[in-house]
């Protein structure tokens, strides 16, 4: 199974290179972007292991980013998270700890902070988002080496998703998936259809070229993963119809399909870790970490 991919850009335009690595436990796309000509790279969306049976965490997905870094002389700039993850916990607490890079998210995390401090009844939640280093707002910019790097809300999925546009390249983590696969779930608790068609839509205005990569890939037909298309190939061949349906038809059918999908495995564990900024809960008195899962939380999903 193909679990790296390496997306050259062009250093003369300020396009970034983009290693993609896939972990085929939580079909997840991890991100290494790198500016060509200064070696500064940023890490996006990258995952803490968890094995939910035998309650334990591991961080080799996170160190293959670290080697990869090493062997390519990289220098980390920024740790980004595009959304606070339902299926994985994040890795952004441990990279920072190893790198020193500062952390980032959408400011709007704060309210997915808020929302799920009711769920878990856990009142000594800081739901300021002063766990990241830096919130975006819409419309903020950065430098990633020498390549321009902008931040456009991308509600829907969650409440606090956002998309990184890195030159040439977006980061549209579940927003959009592959064509062949459509687009993300919009049932969270905050999420909503119709803030998802308009964040697509969005996406979609930035220039046909634009090389898109996505924060998951689930393999429709059995097919080797895939994380990269253009805009585009997602307004033209996207099977969700994205550039002939009216927002009516596709909030129709993302409600309709959303119906029928039970809550990913992991949703009750990773957002405990992962409105943290990816801390692991403090160790109890006997040095071990316990998690909190309510029960009866998420009335109406689906089960398997």
């Amino acid at each position: 199974m193909k679990n790296f991919a390496l997306s050259r850009g062009d250093q003369k335009s300020g396009c970034p290179n983009v290693a993609g690595f896939f972990d085929p436990r939580t079909f997840s796309i991890q991100y290494v972007v790198s500016d060509p000509a200064t070696r500064r790279c940023a890490i996006i969306d990258p995952v803490l292991d968890f094995d939910e049976k035998a309650g334990a965490t591991a961080t080799l997905q996170a160190d293959t980013l670290l080697a990869y870094i090493e062997r390519e002389g990289l220098e980390v700039e920024w740790i980004l998270d595009t959304h606070p993850h339902a299926d994985h916990f994040s890795a952004a607490r441990y990279l920072h700890e190893k790198t020193g890079a500062p952390t980032a998210i959408g400011r709007p995390v704060t309210r997915v902070q808020a929302l799920w401090k009711t769920i878990y009844n856990w009142p000594d939640l800081k739901d300021d988002g002063s766990q990241w280093d830096y919130l975006f707002d819409e419309g903020d910019t950065f430098k990633l080496g020498e390549i321009n790097c902008r931040v456009m809300h991308s509600p829907g999925h969650t409440l606090a998703s956002i998309t990184y546009v890195i030159g040439d390249a977006a980061f549209v983590h579940d927003t959009l998936f592959q064509p062949d696969f459509g687009t993300a779930r919009a049932d969270f608790p905050g999420g909503s259809a119709h803030q998802l068609w308009h964040s697509i839509q969005a996406i979609l205005a930035l220039p046909d070229k634009t090389r898109l990569f996505t924060g998951h890939d689930y393999m429709p037909d059995g097919r080797e993963p895939q994380w990269e298309s253009t805009v585009r190939e997602q307004r033209e061949t996207n099977k969700h119809r994205l550039s002939d349906s009216s927002e009516a038809e596709y909030v129709e059918l993302r409600n309709r399909r959303d119906s029928e999908l039970p809550m990913p495995k992991l949703i009750l564990h990773a957002l405990q870790i992962n409105i943290l900024g990816g801390r692991l809960p403090e160790p109890e008195s006997n040095g071990k970490r316990y998690l909190k899962l309510p029960l009866d939380a998420l009335e109406g999903a689906a089960w398997e």
